[in-house]
């Protein structure tokens, strides 16, 4: 599976996803601009030691993203759908697309993308989950639905 983060902003959410990518074999793919260095200290340490197990790349815009896996099927992420991240059959090698911690993705790309937005149910008086925890719930269900392949 494939995690994208656009613009994401607390490195200590980021240290966190690098964890749970890591863990599940998952690559990263980061879209610029950061809201932080790559080298701080809250991103290495909310990461552990697990840096060498993570495949990331860096890309400058999601549109670049797009034109390297034209192929590919992507799922994003948004207290806007209607559509909720359970009802989605995905499938090995999906890119699964999260938005920066303070507004989420941009508008016109999900309204571009409208088909495949997915969202995490809440009540309606919360405003959103924290970015590492979203990823987390939606990505461990797309493995399940494949039977956690290559995980013990």
């Amino acid at each position: 599976m494939h995690i994208v983060l656009v613009e994401p902003e607390i490195p200590q959410n980021t240290g966190n996803i690098v964890r749970t990518c890591a863990a599940t074999g998952s690559i990263l793919h980061l879209v610029r601009p950061l809201g932080f260095s790559t080298e701080d200290r809250y991103l290495k340490r909310a990461g552990l030691d697990y840096w060498h197990l993570v495949e990331i790349h860096y890309h400058d815009s999601f549109a670049e993203v797009r034109r390297k896996y034209p192929e590919a099927t992507f799922y994003f992420a948004t207290t806007k759908a209607a559509r909720h991240y359970t009802a989605v059959r995905y499938q090995p090698g999906d890119f699964l697309v999260f938005g920066k911690e303070t507004k989420g993705l941009p508008e016109d790309l999900l309204k571009a993308n409208a088909e495949y937005c997915i969202r995490i149910p809440m009540i309606n008086e919360a405003r959103s989950l924290n970015l590492s925890n979203s990823v987390a719930i939606v990505l461990y269900e797309a493995l399940r639905q494949q039977g956690f392949p290559g995980l013990r």
